[in-house]
């Protein structure tokens, strides 16, 4: 028994060093998966070849310089460490980085708003295409559990839409759900009835520049791949690219709009609040001048020295506080004079 459980991490050795997993589609675009040990063809004879890497795997390198995943320089280029979006092309090959969601634990699935700190890091040709990963991302892990639940891809470029596509979807539906927070806040703001909306404010801005950030790094991607007609690239990839920016494009304006929107009910916010103060401080200065005759009387009364005023009469108190009264009323009458009244700002 401890025999076969040492020896079962060798039976399940990849073919390729950080290889997690390979799937050979035919030409009508259905999916295998190769099973681990089964020998990886550099190049399918028929329909095309996704290899998805783990890119920690230092043994790489070695691969990557025999030209294995495509030119040497490019797939350097885009396995290299640093997280930067982009797109390079050479002989027909297309290498870069996009941004991707990090896969979460479930307890995390239950807040709204992805985190696009991921990277896909990808080399794509006709027949091929390699993806890599250093963190556990969202991506890769859909588009495999769409090609074997069947769902057909006729060709990479319709592979890495898909990938693609994932973080668009996940993206718009964040943008749709903060949309709706916009609203409810929006309907707070003009009733009057602030309550916590600045602090539900500040992580939507967050989210949505965040967010925008990475989208553009996506939107110079693809329209990057549109324009390199002169490239030698295939149809379908020029037209995955053509789908994608116009795609990237409308989620942008989309998160331009949120990003703008709550920069709006901030600053309405921030004019409520200081509208609310000044009223506070008015009322406030308003009862300080009622109040400070009284207290300068009160004072003078209270005062421990011989020769007060009333000190030799009955009612002396009574007269004291009689005079407190009327200093109050004629402060109380000279604001009225003045124009000076409580504030009716909203």
């Amino acid at each position: 028994m401890d025999q076969a459980i040492l020896a079962a991490p060798l039976l399940c050795e990849p073919s390729l060093p950080g290889l997690l997993w390979a799937m050979q589609f035919d030409r009508t675009g259905r999916a295998r998966v190769l099973a681990p040990g089964e020998p990886v063809p550099e190049r399918p004879v028929d329909g095309f070849l996704w290899l998805h890497l783990n890119l920690v795997d230092a043994r790489l390198s070695t691969l990557i310089a025999e030209g294995r995943f495509g030119p040497p320089d490019l797939a350097a280029a885009a396995f290299a460490a640093d997280p930067h979006q982009r797109v390079a092309i050479e002989d027909a090959h297309v290498g870069g980085v996009v941004a991707d969601l990090v896969r979460a634990g479930m307890e995390d699935r239950q807040r709204p708003g992805p985190d696009a700190a991921g990277r896909v890091h990808f080399v794509m040709a006709e027949t091929l295409l390699v993806t890599g990963r250093r963190h556990p991302i969202q991506g890769p892990d859909a588009a495999h559990d769409a090609a074997t639940a069947g769902r057909r891809f006729p060709g990479p470029a319709a592979l890495l839409e898909h990938l693609v596509g994932g973080v668009v979807a996940e993206t718009a539906r964040t943008v749709a759900h903060r949309g709706d927070e916009l609203d409810e806040i929006e309907d707070h703001v003009l009733d009057d009835g602030v309550r916590d909306e600045s602090r539900r404010l500040g992580p939507i801005r967050r989210e949505a520049v965040r967010l925008r950030r990475h989208l553009l790094g996506l939107r110079s991607v693809f329209h990057r791949l549109e324009q390199e007609e002169d490239e030698g690239l295939p149809e379908p990839v020029l037209s995955t690219a053509a789908r994608m920016a116009q795609r990237l494009d409308d989620l942008d304006r989309d998160m331009l709009v949120l990003a703008e929107r709550s920069r709006l009910l901030q600053d309405e916010l921030a004019a409520q609040l200081a509208r609310a103060s000044n009223r506070q401080l008015h009322t406030l200065s308003i009862l300080t001048a009622l109040f400070l005759p009284p207290t300068l009387v009160t004072g003078l009364f209270g005062m421990n020295t011989k020769g007060l005023p009333f000190s030799e009469f009955e009612d002396g108190s009574t007269l004291a506080m009689l005079l407190a009264v009327a200093s109050a009323a004629a402060v109380f009458l000279l604001i009225r004079r003045m124009g000076i009244g409580p504030s009716r700002e909203r």
